[in-house]
């Protein structure tokens, strides 16, 4: 199993960084069909071949997905895309 794990520091209030986070999500979605569901302030991620989190604390957004065999060859492609769309949702 493949892993990929972020950390991101952030200075969003708490709507807001959920809101980033539901962007950042629906997007992953739509380029990796990832299905994503919200339980209190953690995104779940899944499909078949992946599974992972998004978790909003105070001050970080921490990122854990699980690649399975068959997605572990666009790791670096998943993980470019992660880190792109946190560039646009931190730094705004």
């Amino acid at each position: 199993m493949s892993v990929i794990d972020i950390h991101r520091a952030h200075d969003l209030d708490k709507e807001h960084a959920r809101d980033a986070a539901e962007t950042l999500a629906k997007d992953l979605s739509q380029k990796f069909d990832v299905n994503y569901l919200w339980e209190g302030d953690q995104l779940k991620f899944k499909r078949s071949g992946v599974k992972g989190q998004l978790n909003i604390a105070e001050s970080d957004l921490h990122i854990h997905l699980e690649l399975g065999l068959m997605l572990r060859p666009f790791k670096s492609r998943i993980e470019q895309e992660i880190h792109a769309q946190l560039d646009q949702i931190t730094n705004a």
